[in-house]
């Protein structure tokens, strides 16, 4: 499509020359695709040229497009709408162009290596299980990486595991106090569960204290400071920097619990990393970064003892680094964790896939490591993403509000259970069959749901839109796959070739099989500019819309009843093409599409 589009271009520029005496290169010429409401593929904007031809955008549109017909091999036909001139495809290029598509088993994937790009997500706490937010976030990292190798990076996905600090210790503290010894095992809960199960008793004792503390007159935010349980996990996190052995004895076996939670849900909603990252082994380097920039004046000590960063001249603010009493921050082993990536993989660039809550920590980090003179600063990107909202509101982990990944992903697959069976879709299923596709649909439902939208708008998420079977979901492209597999099935029982050979004499087409093919040109178009955008949402949209094209081609035009041997051939292949690029983009979302429905 694109080296079409630059055809057009290069026809475009010699008719303004040849017409008008005009010099405009070709790269200079601006085309946009063809409103729906129009024929067309191309449309060229005369309204510029007005002033130096000196006549009205009509009429330029008018001699433009008969010229073009006239003079070129791709213009069939033209129309001009109040100077926007429309250009209509010769059918005989578009068969060219599904050869080249139906020919190309790589399509739309780059063959070129690019750069090597480390993309980080996830990065949950230990003391806590994944949640809502968490899973825009898994999604987004893991379908941003993959559109990057698409496009033909070297790419690395990393997670960076907050494993310690005070939030961990809230939750270890709670479980001395209230654990008696309990275990997954004991109380038939995973173990990501359990550690957030004590983390929220922890504040609900914690407020207990505060409520105490003020009501025997002391203010709100000394008693904060001053309640029991507050000191006593600050002092265990000094224990745990100090390698205190019942300390870590006590993290490791309440982390181990975690990370087995974990893996079972990074499992269930089909992500994987290829590095894992923990702050308990990066903290160390990141205040090893703190000594180095009090070496070189970058940072300085306040008389309390703490470190800080004055970041003013960057247009933010003074930022501590390092607490009076020696222990981190987050921003410590941030500058830990940056340096680590780096002496591991030599990026070009590193994407921080984090919720824009922390727009102003990632401008510190990146702010720090200039100051600090570190080479991998300015390839530093943080893809920020808006919040997931439920009618609800706003999510809070320790409170105990949180909507839980585990819980939401097993409700999303009872309700594809429930729409499946309702609407007849598993006939001839065995029970294993039927499982796996009310998984597959739930998963698809979940993540088109929450990767179609704009990473950085902020989002409501509605489960019963998502699982529709009808409109912009990922249910309607996963049925519209399976369709096909089923017409491809019969197209193979009746020995229907799709070799380029077969329909190569086709010539013609009805206006549905050019809309179909001129969506699957835009392919790669599209896994460029979302690779560009770091946008997954322009991939789901491309999927919607070739889906779409794909059924309104289904209704109006004959496949089986045709008895041209070679049109047959021609859409039994224009559907085989349509299943894959459906197939490759919805992989390319982390989404897997059934065969059958």
């Amino acid at each position: 499509m694109i080296e079409l589009q630059q055809t057009i271009a290069q026809h475009i520029s010699e008719a303004l020359q040849n017409l008008y005496q005009i010099m405009v290169a070709p790269a200079a010429i601006l085309l946009q695709p063809t409103r729906k409401e129009f024929a067309g593929t191309f449309t060229f904007v005369t309204f510029p040229y007005t002033k130096s031809i000196g006549k009205t955008p009509d009429i330029i549109g008018v001699e433009l497009g008969k010229y073009l017909k006239e003079n070129t091999a791709e213009v069939y036909s033209y129309n001009v709408v109040k100077g926007f001139l429309n250009l209509e495809i010769d059918d005989g290029v578009w068969a060219n162009v599904f050869q080249q598509i139906a020919s190309d088993p790589d399509f739309g994937y780059s063959k070129i290596k690019k750069s090597k790009v480390v993309v980080e997500y996830s990065s949950p706490n230990t003391n806590k299980p994944l949640h809502l937010g968490h899973l825009r976030n898994n999604f987004l990292g893991y379908s941003v990486a993959e559109i990057l190798k698409a496009n033909g990076h070297e790419v690395v996905k990393v997670n960076l595991v907050n494993d310690r600090g005070i939030h961990i210790c809230k939750s270890m503290l709670a479980y001395l106090y209230f654990g008696q010894n309990e275990t997954p095992e004991s109380a038939g809960i995973k173990g990501d569960h359990l550690a957030g199960k004590y983390y929220v008793l922890f504040d609900k004792a914690y407020k207990s204290e505060i409520d105490e503390l003020v009501s025997s007159g002391m203010e709100v935010e000394k008693a904060k400071k001053e309640a029991p349980l507050m000191r006593q996990a600050q002092a265990m996190l000094q224990k745990w920097e100090q390698g205190d052995e019942n300390t870590i004895r006590l993290w490791q076996q309440m982390n181990g619990w975690v990370y087995a939670g974990f893996d079972e849900t990074y499992k269930n909603i089909g992500v994987d990393f290829d590095k894992f990252y923990y702050e308990s082994q990066t903290y160390l380097l990141g205040k090893s970064t703190v000594e180095e920039g009090l070496a070189q004046e970058v940072f300085f000590k306040k008389p309390d003892g703490s470190v800080w960063v004055d970041l003013s001249a960057e247009g933010l603010d003074e930022k501590l680094v390092l607490r009076a009493d020696g222990t981190s921050v987050y921003i410590t082993q941030d500058l830990g964790t940056a340096e680590l990536k780096y002496q591991d993989f030599s990026y070009d660039s590193s994407i921080y896939v984090i919720a824009d809550e922390q727009n102003y920590h990632m401008q510190v980090l990146q702010a720090i490591l200039k100051k600090l003179g570190k080479s991998y600063a300015d390839g530093i990107h943080h893809l920020s993403y808006g919040m997931v909202d439920l009618p609800s509101g706003k999510m809070k982990s320790r409170e105990g509000t949180v909507v839980d990944a585990d819980e939401l992903v097993a409700e999303m697959i009872e309700t594809a259970h429930q729409q499946t069976d309702e609407l007849g879709k598993i006939e001839g299923f065995t029970e294993i069959e039927a499982q796996q596709l009310y998984h597959t649909l739930a998963m698809g439902a979940l993540k088109y749901f929450l990767l179609k939208v704009d990473p950085k708008k902020r989002m409501l998420f509605n489960p019963e839109e998502s699982i529709s079977f009808i409109g912009n979901t990922g249910p309607f492209i996963q049925y519209t796959h399976a369709r096909i597999a089923a017409i491809l099935r019969k197209a193979a029982e009746l020995h229907i070739p799709t070799h380029v050979e077969a329909f190569a004499e086709v010539q013609s087409f009805h206006e549905t099989e050019r809309e179909v093919i001129t969506q699957l040109a835009t392919f790669p178009n599209v896994v460029q500019e979302a690779a560009n955008l770091y946008a997954p949402s322009v991939v789901g949209q491309y999927a919607y819309e070739l889906a779409k094209a794909y059924n309104r081609f289904y209704t109006e035009v004959s496949i089986f009843q045709e008895t041209d041997p070679a049109a047959l051939s021609f859409r039994v292949t224009l559907s085989k093409m349509v299943a894959q690029n459906i197939k490759r983009s919805m992989r390319l979302l982390g989404i897997e599409v059934p065969e059958r429905m």
